[in-house]
């Protein structure tokens, strides 16, 4: 599903008027009965008078709330209008609603001063729903003055709260927090969900996302050329492929993992573990010679080789020779969990790079080393994945943390570009950027902040591209896969607590509810 910032929002509404002859008078009221109808469907179970209040500004969001003012009170239902501005300075489509919901008697309380919003408070605190159409997409700058105070009361009065096409406050294309924001309950976003609703902290304050139908033509909700997306399980059943019945191991590929150092065993075997259970047919582990005994206790499914390796133990350029020869007839390959940070570790991966024919991923401690000299992934023969946390996205970049975090999806589609790689940033709301196209991930929650997490998920992604999946497709569903299986462990077991290999058991039976049966 696409996602949408406020500029795309704005030219689907001009070119639904200019090339499709709808006019933007027929969306609004379009998108405030849409509304009306998620609130009516809230107050289903409200036992009593039902009592709708409805704070709105004076721009199009304002509108949308005078029709849902509009059809709610034809419903029946008692509706409110407490209106942020002169009613003469609404114009346009909102202007127009407005006129016809004063036509119709209906209440509109205007209020532009804090003697006036206290006058409004008993109202507010004795309404079923409070429903915000303050500010829409279009919001840029912080929120001050009487707004402000207004979206504070909202958030204090613990009512159940509907947001108009976005929590006023809230930066559509960031998910930034513009001063203060309205913490919604549901969020009615109209045409297409926007990109600050699935982006922290933004995703905080939306609530549940439900998208209104407001009429805006498929083949402009759909265009390739708007580059933000939503990965949805129903995405991932038009790619993912159910198996033939004549088919045997190397069918679904055969992954090379090189990882492992001391005490780091760990994340190698939860990585092949993850990939044999997201379907790859064969997984072999390389890792330094003397840990593969502990290997080979540790994994049964998944093979072992013990490569030479360095006077730390470690994997290095006395690994070379016999890891190329691991390479042949492989289709995938990883290169990272637990490796370490020695200098031999970066000198091999560097001249790896140049020799992998099979699409790779590059995780963990190996994104240290490219972290040195991102020119070393122009050589490379394949495609490859990158899969940082924050941490390591800060030394791929060079910025700090903070901007990192700040501005998430700049930072995927930035290392993207730099590097001609499908980037993961790994993390709440998980992004993938490659190809131009950004996609982003709602599933998981903060349970999977624990150590191994990261190991598991590169090992799903390599299960799936060494299965033949393309990188984007390997990496969306790997990562919503792995989401899901952490909401899975989070309804049995809570967040607190949760460990790795608890989400194992869950992949497969996940990954076959996306696979359409014969």
């Amino acid at each position: 599903m696409k996602l949408a910032d406020s500029d795309t929002i704005r030219e689907i509404d001009r070119r639904s008027e200019k090339d499709f002859s709808i006019k933007t008078l027929q969306l609004m009221e379009n998108a405030g009965r849409g509304a009306a109808e998620i609130i009516k469907r809230e107050l289903s179970g409200v036992i009593g008078q039902k009592k709708v209040s409805i704070i709105a500004g004076k721009g199009n969001n304002g509108g949308d709330g005078f029709v849902a003012a509009r059809h709610l009170r034809n419903s029946g239902i008692s509706a409110s209008v407490f209106l942020l501005a002169r009613p003469e300075d609404v114009k346009g489509d909102a202007g127009a609603n407005l006129s016809a919901w004063r036509k119709m008697n209906g209440e509109v309380f205007t209020v532009l001063s804090a003697e006036d919003l206290k006058k409004c408070e008993s109202a507010l605190r004795h309404s079923s729903i409070i429903v915000d159409a303050i500010f829409g997409t279009g919001l840029s700058t912080g929120v001050t003055g009487l707004h402000a105070e207004i979206i504070n009361l909202i958030n204090s009065l613990n009512k159940k709260t509907v947001a108009i096409d976005i929590p006023s406050g809230i930066d559509a294309g960031t998910g930034r927090v513009l001063g203060v924001a309205v913490r919604a309950d549901i969020t009615a976003t109209m045409a297409l969900p926007k990109i600050g609703l699935y982006v922290y902290p933004g995703r905080d304050y939306a609530g549940r996302v439900e998208v209104v139908d407001i009429g805006s033509p498929r083949e402009l909700i759909e265009d390739p050329s708007i580059r933000w997306n939503l990965i949805t399980g129903d995405w991932l059943r038009t790619f993912l492929k159910r198996r033939k019945a004549d088919s045997h191991k190397s069918s679904y590929g055969h992954l090379l993992i090189i990882a492992g150092s001391p005490g780091m065993t760990g994340a190698a075997c939860m990585a092949g573990e993850a990939a044999m259970r997201i379907g790859a047919g064969l997984t072999t582990i390389a890792l330094p010679e003397s840990l593969n005994p502990i290997m080979e206790v540790k994994t049964t499914e998944v093979m072992t080789i013990g490569v030479p390796e360095t006077v730390d133990r470690t994997v290095g350029l006395e690994s070379y020779g016999r890891i190329k020869d691991a390479l042949a007839n492989k289709t995938a390959v990883l290169i990272g969990p637990g490796l370490g940070n020695k200098k031999g570790v970066f000198e091999l991966i560097e001249k790896l790079v140049r020799d992998i024919d099979a699409p790779f991923i590059i995780d963990a401690d190996g994104l240290n080393a490219v972290a040195k000299d991102l020119s070393i992934l122009k050589g490379r023969k394949a495609e490859v994945i990158l899969t940082p946390h924050p941490g390591e996205m800060s030394r791929l970049l060079k910025i700090p943390v903070n901007e990192v975090q700040a501005n998430r999806l700049s930072s995927a589609e930035r290392l993207s570009e730099m590097t001609g790689a499908t980037v993961v940033l790994k993390g709440a709301g998980t992004i993938i950027a490659g190809k131009g196209q950004v996609f982003i991930n709602p599933t998981g929650n903060p349970g999977l902040a624990t150590a191994g997490t990261g190991d598991i998920l590169a090992g799903m992604i390599g299960g799936l591209l060494a299965q033949g999946y393309g990188p984007i497709e390997a990496a969306s569903a790997g990562a919503y896969i792995h989401g899901m299986a952490g909401d899975a462990v989070k309804d049995l077991n809570g967040e607190a607590g949760m460990v790795a290999t608890d989400l194992l058991v869950h992949i497969p039976k996940i990954l076959n509810s996306f696979i359409t049966p014969v």
